[in-house]
């Protein structure tokens, strides 16, 4: 994608003048750069010159057609979007051309200029957030190789950082073994996108999500769903907040009542440009629909699609539940951070209004289980650890990214790295322990 505030760059190839002539008299007024070309070859050598985020390419022209043209954009310049301009009796050739050219989208012709004007959108929106996802990847990975240059010895602290959504998806990895081995990578830099992100939203937010995914798997097991329903909704708690990653960052972490009218419009977009990012993996289709109706409100207020009752689906409405509850003791629901119980009295006196009733039983009920059978802590410098001591709490970076997860127990190894993190940063931790009761 150009870089921001650059229009997006169209390529139209067509061996008829008019239809190029009909194209761009339909994208000009809309603000993109247009290049033309009356072949597959005169089209490629534009790309050999010119930075193209989409091409929009006729199916049947001489010498080389659609398919062939489409087949080599993708080979050569594969994050050019991609569109073909088909007649009816083309249907072979289309098939070809979505096999080989792994094209976006194929429009009949002639074409509907509303439903053109809104693929040719919706593509390059596409496109600019694969682009974000790609240089926030790299940014992670900046940061990983920062963190190592600091300290050869904190080198397996960096990547603990990586791998603490394998320890949260330890039921996915026990039961899909293949799903870990296949999307184990995405599924982390995706649920890091926005928690890795710097500044106080990063740090406010860091484990969020993790909290939430755990949560809302507890719910669904409670509810007796299937071991594929209870996975599919902690993925989609881990990834609830992917559809963010164009946000600017002094939205992240400001409480939502404090937005404005149009603030509150960037951030109500996020459901839907969720699920957009996670549809195109198969695995991620139905953690896809839940992440996009996670805040659609029981009595209809919500959004996107202002779903209500049991229209929602249940992983949402279960989902809803999860994230209100984090959110409101994260200070991102409302401006005043709450204490756990007082976000479970919220929970319950919203229930029938924001949230499903049979949802918040089981979750008052579980939630109520945990506080009351919380362990007892103890608060300590790194200098009173000793080996074998367990974590209560997770132990956060400064930065915002996780050094220790809740339930670790220490080893001799850890409390030097840790004492050696003290000294090189000038910084003190405390770190919480469980105190076992007598």
């Amino acid at each position: 994608m150009t870089d921001t505030g650059t229009a997006p760059s169209l390529l139209l190839v067509d061996d008829e003048p008019s239809i190029l002539s009909a194209l761009r008299r339909l994208f000009r007024p809309q603000g993109y750069r247009i290049f033309t070309a009356e072949s597959g070859a005169a089209g490629l050598a534009i790309l050999e010159q010119e930075t193209i985020d989409l091409v929009i390419s006729d199916m049947r022209m001489p010498e080389m057609d659609g398919a062939t043209f489409l087949k080599a954009v993708r080979q050569r310049w594969p994050r050019a979007m991609r569109i073909l301009l088909t007649g009816y009796a083309d249907i072979t050739s289309t098939v070809s051309a979505i096999n080989e050219g792994e094209i976006y989208r194929y429009i009949a012709k002639p074409w509907d200029d509303t439903e053109m004007l809104t693929v040719v959108r919706e593509a390059c929106e596409r496109q600019r957030l694969e682009s974000e996802n790609r240089r926030l990847t790299a940014l992670t990975q900046a940061q990983n190789d920062e963190l190592k240059t600091l300290n050869a010895s904190l080198e397996q602290k960096v990547a603990e950082r990586t791998t603490e959504l394998r320890q949260a998806l330890s039921f996915v990895e026990q039961a899909h073994g293949e799903l870990k081995k296949s999307f184990m990578t995405s599924v982390q830099v995706f649920a890091g996108l926005i928690e890795l992100r710097s500044g106080p939203a990063g740090k406010q937010l860091a484990g969020h999500g993790r909290r939430v995914a755990e949560h809302a798997r507890a719910v669904a097991r409670r509810l007796a769903l299937s071991d594929g329903e209870a996975q599919n909704i902690m993925l989609a708690g881990l990834l609830h907040d992917i559809g963010k990653i164009g946000l600017p960052d002094d939205l992240l972490g400001k409480p939502w009542n404090t937005l404005s009218g149009e603030q509150r419009a960037l951030v109500m977009k996020h459901p839907a440009i969720g699920q957009n990012i996670l549809i195109g993996i198969e695995r991620f289709r139905d953690a896809a629909l839940i992440v996009r109706h996670h805040h659609e409100c029981y009595d209809g207020s919500g959004y996107p699609d202002r779903l209500a009752g049991l229209a929602i689906p249940l992983g949402a409405r279960i989902l809803m539940v999860a994230n209100d509850y984090d959110a409101l003791q994260v200070g991102t629901l409302v401006q005043r951070p709450l204490k756990p119980a007082e976000a479970l009295d919220f929970i319950a006196e919203n229930s029938g209004k924001r949230y499903d009733p049979g949802v918040v039983e089981v979750f008052v009920k579980l939630i109520g289980e945990t506080l009351k059978e919380g362990p007892v802590e103890l608060p300590l410098r790194t200098m009173h650890l000793k080996p074998g001591m367990t974590v209560s709490r997770d132990l956060m970076h400064r930065d915002g990214y996780l050094l220790l997860a809740a339930g670790s127990v220490l080893k001799a190894e850890i409390i030097s790295q840790l004492v050696r993190m003290e000294q090189v940063e000038q910084h003190n931790l405390t770190v919480h322990i469980r105190q076992e009761e007598k």
